[in-house]
């Protein structure tokens, strides 16, 4: 068929055609403000046997960690 017909021979295209596209906008960037000491979820790499040693003590150990990377953190200064 060389010249597509004037009127939709299936419905569903009818309907379709009565649509506009849907424009696709990105949303908005959010603004989040900065937390003092906000804690971040990450993967980290420790040997067991140093993991083994903070959880030794029970619960807390990820504060312990913390803790003892603090420490070091304040020396190096």
């Amino acid at each position: 068929m060389a010249n597509p017909p004037r009127r939709h021979v299936n419905p569903m295209d009818a309907a379709e055609a009565l649509f506009k596209p849907a424009k696709k906008t990105a949303a908005p960037a959010i603004e989040r403000p900065v937390l003092p000491n906000a804690k971040e979820l990450v993967s980290l790499k420790i040997d067991s046997d140093v993991l083994a040693f903070f959880q030794d003590d029970g619960p807390g150990w990820q504060d312990r960690i913390n803790d003892t990377l603090r420490i070091a953190m304040q020396s190096k200064t």
